[in-house]
């Protein structure tokens, strides 16, 4: 469309256009009364982008304020590209994840890879080097259809293909498998990155006169609308929307990265900020708004890629590898001269200004000019209604039931080749986690870990989220994962931080699917302020449906633990013949949303897991000081599947076994998923040390036969070689592939 031919004012209020970009009517009449007139088509459109969930949070904001967001490390929270944790000797951490579900469903590669390329975007343009990239991804079941293969394929691809290019490891991550994601696949991408404190940059455009600069790729017609598509359901059409998924360039991108980390030791830089979601409408009213000043752009100034291309186009266009700064006027050359060094485009495209609004020109005419305020800060914001499932009511009522176990081999078999538990090697063999050289311990154990250069410091990091137990009970549900996540970075010997979410949820117009996101967030509030892990960022996602089916409540936990010394470093795998094997927590006959109900009855009913968030900080607390102490060989959280699920776990990649003696009821001593429990190691001379300083019971010794052994009322419930624990664990993914 030229801009000749763009509607006029009337026309995209006679037409109610407005709709098809995402605005209902009270919102256009909204917009009419702050502005005290029709806004034409191109200021439509800004409006109808940043007041989409996607930017302005307007269903979800009223929850998010419930979270704890400061802390004594705190440095940023939420607010800017990426939230910020002091971790000591004027150093910190920088992390955030975010959410591209709607893109990867119809485009898997560019949308998983575009994803990746934006997190990285808002970790750099806080002045950090990124140093790990992590992900949680969700798919329908393996075995339901080819396009659920081809989906998970395709994300992974994408995920592998950009981070590799960009020479940023990919360290960790889950993946979880449900028919609830069959249609809605997520993709949820975090960044961890390290910066010096005198570093730390912020996206505001300050001081009047002040040259607005646009650097990196030049703007193409992809992912017009990109806000507003992740800010609706998918439908049949969904399709037809292939060309609002933008397309990634790694290679520019790691140019771009080297260019800004440059750009942040030149005192001419002001602000900085990506263009993420809503490209340069969203950089520019948040740069302006924040800073409590506006902007003028003249967009005949901006790169373009393509030929007539309309002020709508480039202020809504999500082309990849952009940043908008603002830079002291006078020394634009210097900056200038920093992008050609890297072969990049920079232009200067207009100033900061003191009347608060944002002024677009084009061929010599004002066609936008609105208060940035109310494009950044003045969204609506909704309490939407809310109402108890009637699901949640009648699981709420079951009575606790054993689900039926004929043989403990072949169950305990049958669970380590559920693709959720099941060994992700096939994934991450693809990414390359060892670049950078720093990843002391690889994807696959609780927690990545990653050391800090001439430091003896280290960071663990991990994503966490067992979206059944929230769907059976979103308050229980959402403590249990920031708890989980916390437990993952424990056992890994580092002291959990902060954490960063992506909250992917359904239709908020629905009262059971509002019910779910705020009770989930009532939950992890409370998880965050007993486990002092403050909420430092994160992204909201809601929509996800299709054919108005809705995921489970899916809210991921990014979170980040401190290593204060390299010799605390802690993995899950059974270390040598001879140590002891304690359970630190208590078993309790609970299979809600457990991996043993889904294979025996082939659905999840009943209550979660319970929670006590006071034992669970105490025994996080006594397994770190253990840890601390040297007291520990190995330490591994039990999680989906069990205890017995847990102890194979730990044996998959050494040459030993262990035998262990288990007390009550069997199929609970298995395979229950009660919380707050760790299996731990202890060289035999520490036994005491370690049974002094916790509440841990021994229930086994590693052996050196390579083979599980679990006895119990004086007889032996199983046997299992680790060659059979190892093929069935190992196999299942690459099979199921096949």
């Amino acid at each position: 469309m030229s801009q000749l031919l763009e509607p006029t004012a009337e026309r995209v209020k006679e037409e109610k256009l407005y709709r098809e970009m995402g605005l209902t009517d009270d919102e256009f009449a909204m917009v009419e009364q702050i502005i005290g007139r029709t806004p034409n088509y191109t200021e439509t459109g800004l409006f109808s982008v940043m007041w989409s969930e996607h930017c302005s949070y307007k269903n979800s904001k009223v929850l998010l304020r419930k979270f704890p967001t400061k802390g004594e490390r705190v440095l940023q929270g939420p607010g800017e590209g990426a939230g910020i944790i002091d971790i000591g000797d004027e150093q910190a951490v920088v992390f955030k994840v975010e959410s591209h579900n709607h893109p990867s469903a119809i485009e898997p590669y560019q949308g998983a890879a575009t994803g990746v390329g934006g997190i990285l975007r808002d970790v750099f343009s806080m002045g950090a080097r990124p140093i790990s990239l992590l992900n949680s991804l969700r798919f329908g079941e393996l075995d339901a259809s080819p396009r659920v293969r081809y989906l998970f394929e395709e994300v992974v691809a994408g995920i592998a293909g950009y981070g590799n290019c960009m020479g940023v490891p990919t360290v960790g991550g889950e993946i979880q498998f449900d028919p609830c994601y069959e249609g809605n696949p997520l993709v949820n991408a975090m960044c961890v990155g390290l910066i010096d404190h005198k570093d730390i940059q912020k996206g505001q455009a300050k001081g009047v006169g002040n040259t607005v600069m646009y650097v990196g790729a030049s703007t193409g017609r992809d992912g017009i609308h990109g806000a507003t598509f992740a800010s609706e359901e998918l439908g049949e059409d969904s399709d037809e929307k292939r060309p609002a998924v933008q397309v990634g360039d790694p290679f520019m991108e790691k140019l771009l990265l080297e260019a800004c980390l440059e750009l942040i030791q030149n005192d001419a830089l002001v602000g900085i900020q990506d263009m993420g979601a809503a490209g340069l409408t969203s950089s520019s009213a948040e740069m302006a708004s924040k800073a409590g000043s506006g902007i003028e752009m003249n967009l005949d100034l901006v790169p373009q890629r393509e030929k007539g291309m309309t002020p709508y186009e480039m202020m809504l266009s999500e082309s990849q590898e952009r940043m908008l700064i603002v830079v002291k006027k006078g020394r634009e050359q210097e900056i200038k001269d920093i992008f050609d060094r890297w072969g990049l485009l920079s232009a200067e495209v207009g100033h900061v200004t003191d009347d608060k609004r944002l002024r677009l020109i084009h061929k010599g005419e004002v066609v936008a000019d609105l208060p940035v305020d109310a494009l950044a800060e003045e969204a609506p914001e909704y309490h939407k209604p809310s109402s108890v499932p009637a699901y949640y009511e009648a699981f709420q009522k079951q009575e606790e039931k054993t689900p039926v176990v004929n043989d403990y081999k072949e169950t305990l078999l049958k669970l380590l080749a559920q693709p959720t538990i099941a060994s992700k090697e096939w994934v991450y063999d693809q990414y390359d986690y060892m670049v950078q050289t720093n990843t002391v311990v690889e994807p696959g154990s609780d927690a990545a870990v990653v050391r800090i250069r001439d430091t003896r410091k280290a960071l663990a990091m991990t994503t966490d989220c067992n979206s059944r137990y929230i769907y059976l009970d979103p308050e229980v549900g959402g403590q249990i994962a920031v708890a989980e996540a916390a437990r993952n970075v424990v056992c890994s010997g580092g002291v959990p931080l902060g954490l960063t979410d992506g909250l992917n949820y359904g239709s908020p117009d629905k009262p059971e699917i509002f019910w779910q996101l705020e009770k989930s967030t009532d939950g992890m509030s409370e998880a965050c302020r007993v486990l002092e892990t403050p909420v430092i960022g994160g992204n909201v996602s809601l929509y996800n449906e299709t054919a108005g089916v809705a995921i489970y409540p899916t809210p991921v936990i990014g979170m980040v633990g401190l290593i204060e010394d390299i010799d605390h470093i802690t993995t899950q795998s059974f270390k040598q013949a001879g140590d002891v094997i304690y359970l630190l927590g208590e078993t309790k006959p609970e299979f809600g949303g457990s991996e043993l109900q889904k294979l025996v009855e082939g659905d999840i009913s009943g209550k979660s897991p319970s929670l006590d968030l006071e034992v669970e900080k105490k025994l996080q607390k006594q397994l770190l000081q253990a840890i601390q102490s040297g007291l520990v060989a190995s330490a591994h959280d039990v999680a989906e599947g069990g205890l017995s699920v847990a102890l194979a776990e730990c044996m998959t990649d050494g040459e030993v076994g262990a035998t262990v003696t288990l007390t009550g009821e069997t199929t609970a001593a298995l395979f229950a998923e009660s919380q707050s429990r760790f299996v731990v190691t202890v060289p035999q001379e520490k036994a005491e040390q370690f049974e002094q300083l916790t509440d841990a019971t021994r229930i086994g010794e590693v052996t050196d036969s390579r083979t599980l052994k679990i006895e119990g009322d004086n007889r032996l419930i199983l046997e299992v070689t680790q060659d059979e624990i190892v093929t069935a664990w190992k196999g299942a993914i690459p099979c199921l592939l096949k």
